[in-house]
């Protein structure tokens, strides 16, 4: 029987019971193993088992149930009841030395370094003498000296075990709490990422709404053709951003797989003309050109690019007061780079969340924008450069920005 299987083999049931519980089962598979002798029948010239010779084994065996709480004075009062056996009765001889096993092994596991040390010298010279008075047998020495050998080797490889199950624990909480962290900055992306675009889509349509509103009861009294356009204006504000918030929140649903959710695509550089032509519905004259060679920056920079002139246009129709805007896109070989430049007052004071959302689409991107006056000092303009997407980076980054 090996010591491992008693002390570390113990199931997982008999674990859970408390170190207390564990000892007791110990020594109680310790007491058995102990007992076959005396119950198996013995030949004819040995003397009887006794009573007197089996309360001694009960008695080597009954420290074992205190071993964690004082490590050496039980191997000690181990070894003095073994003692005792061996020099008052004539009982029957045990295949292993079950207790001073255990006790050694407690030894090695859970005592400091010099009292191992001593320990480990003072059992040596117990099994020296003992083999000695036993008849000075060599091959039973070796075995001996082998087992406490081993149950000392079990006993640390007991605490090298705990402390690497213990590393691999603190290793395992700090992965989880790195993925907390990690999952939490990555809703707060998110999060951003959708006040963004609502920022965007609410602003953009409740500013032209608002113009057009101000302007109908002028244009019913002093030109009652226009006042007809301005409404249509309003209520084609109102669907298109119904539409994008609808978009946006079939995303967000849970039962996203639903044939219910809406399925329309990001907006993209091709819905700019729609968009220049319903800012130029609400007052200022705007321009849209394209220059360079255009070819397809990729989704995720399309959709960027479209948000910013949406939020440059808003802030023209809100803030500057402006009597025209142009909107210029060149496509480089290797920057998209958009212009906004109006004839207005610029935003105010401060920059706004407007203006922080461009910054940080833009950023998204490995891009830069710029914002500040125009030609001359005169109106405000919005400068954005970003660098045209491979085909690999796109697939990477996907249409969600």
């Amino acid at each position: 029987m090996r010591i491992r299987d008693i002390t570390a083999g113990v199931p997982g049931r008999a674990r859970g019971a408390g170190p207390l519980g564990t000892d007791l089962l110990i020594a109680l598979l310790v007491q058995a193993a102990m007992t076959m002798p005396f119950v198996v029948p013995r030949a004819p010239e040995l003397p009887e088992a006794t009573w007197t010779a089996y309360g001694l084994t009960t008695l080597m065996v009954l420290p074992l149930v205190t071993r964690r709480r004082a490590p050496v004075a039980v191997l000690l009062a181990v070894l003095a009841a073994g003692a005792l056996y061996t020099f008052t009765v004539d009982g029957p001889g045990q295949p292993l030395p079950y207790t001073g096993l255990v006790a050694f092994y407690t030894v090695a596991e859970l005592s400091s370094p010099p009292k191992r040390i001593g320990i480990a010298v003072l059992t040596a010279v117990a099994v020296l003498v003992s083999v000695g008075l036993d008849g000075d047998d060599m091959r039973e020495l070796l075995f001996s000296l082998f087992v406490f050998a081993a149950a000392y080797a079990f006993g640390r490889f007991t605490v090298t075990r705990r402390a690497y199950l213990r590393a691999v624990e603190d290793r395992a909480r700090q992965l989880e709490l790195t993925h907390r962290i990690e999952a939490e900055q990555a809703a707060a992306r998110e999060r951003a990422r959708i006040a963004r675009e609502m920022h965007d889509i609410l602003s953009h349509a409740v500013s032209l709404m608002i113009v057009q509103a101000e302007a109908g009861p002028v244009a019913v009294r002093m030109a009652p053709e226009r006042a007809e356009a301005a409404f249509d204006a309003i209520s084609e504000a109102g669907r298109d951003a119904m539409a994008q918030l609808r978009r946006m929140l079939g995303v967000l649903r849970e039962n996203e797989g639903s044939p219910d959710a809406p399925r329309e695509p990001q907006p993209a550089l091709a819905g700019l003309p729609g968009l220049v032509e319903r800012v130029r519905g609400s007052g200022p004259a705007v321009s849209y050109e394209v220059t360079g060679s255009p070819g397809t920056p990729g989704l995720a920079v399309e959709a960027a690019v479209y948000r910013i002139v949406q939020e440059a246009l808003t802030n023209v129709v809100k803030h500057a007061g402006a009597d025209s805007v142009r909107v210029l896109l060149d496509h480089g070989p290797e920057m998209l780079t958009l212009t906004v430049t109006d004839d207005g007052r610029g935003p105010g004071g401060g920059l706004g969340l407007g203006l922080v959302g461009i910054r940080e689409r833009a950023a998204a991107h490995g891009g830069t924008a710029s914002t500040g006056p125009g030609p001359d000092g005169r109106g405000f303009r919005v400068r954005v450069t970003i660098p045209r997407a491979r085909p690999e980076t796109e697939q990477r980054t996907g249409v969600g920005s």
